[in-house]
């Protein structure tokens, strides 16, 4: 089985371990077929030993969040290249906070996310941000998911945080 199968159907099963194809395939469109795939890196033979030590440091230092372009959940998908949700025909785009935010949602479903780690994650150095600011842009979500019909909620957790749900 190719490589490239191998990293789309680890993240298509929400697989987050980091992944690094070592390969003698050097040419730009393998590159970016296996970095679209779900890779987080590729590095071609030959290589230097101490190139080869420095990314994989680079890739555990990472929290394995990987979203790929498009992911599905419950009946919707979400395209971050475009930062659209879509059920079936119906579509909405999603500014830039509300994105991140979604991203965050999808790199671990069904789990509790506090609004302390969606802050630290989505406005990362702004420091005048709090809970309000989250409770406005998860708001603004469940908006957007009931305009596209979605069946899938972000429910709140009380005194713990929110969680996307199919």
């Amino acid at each position: 089985m190719d490589t490239v199968y191998v990293a789309f159907d680890l993240r298509q099963s929400r697989i987050n371990t980091p992944i690094l194809m070592l390969t003698a395939k050097d040419t730009v469109p393998d590159k970016v077929s296996g970095l679209n795939c779900g890779a987080d890196d590729y590095i071609t033979k030959p290589f230097a030993p101490e190139e080869l030590i420095a990314r994989i440091k680079a890739l555990t230092r990472r929290k394995g969040e990987v979203v790929l372009d498009e992911t599905s959940f419950g009946d919707f998908n979400f395209i971050a290249s475009t930062n659209q949700l879509h059920k079936g025909i119906k579509s909405v785009h999603l500014n830039f906070k509300e994105a991140e935010i979604m991203k965050l949602f999808l790199t671990k479903p069904e789990v509790i996310i506090s609004k302390e780690e969606i802050i630290t994650k989505v406005w990362v150095y702004e420091s005048d941000a709090g809970s309000n600011n989250v409770e406005a842009y998860i708001s603004f979500l469940r908006r957007k998911l009931k305009f596209i019909n979605s069946d899938s909620e972000i429910k709140s957790v009380k005194k713990m945080g929110y969680r996307l749900e199919k």
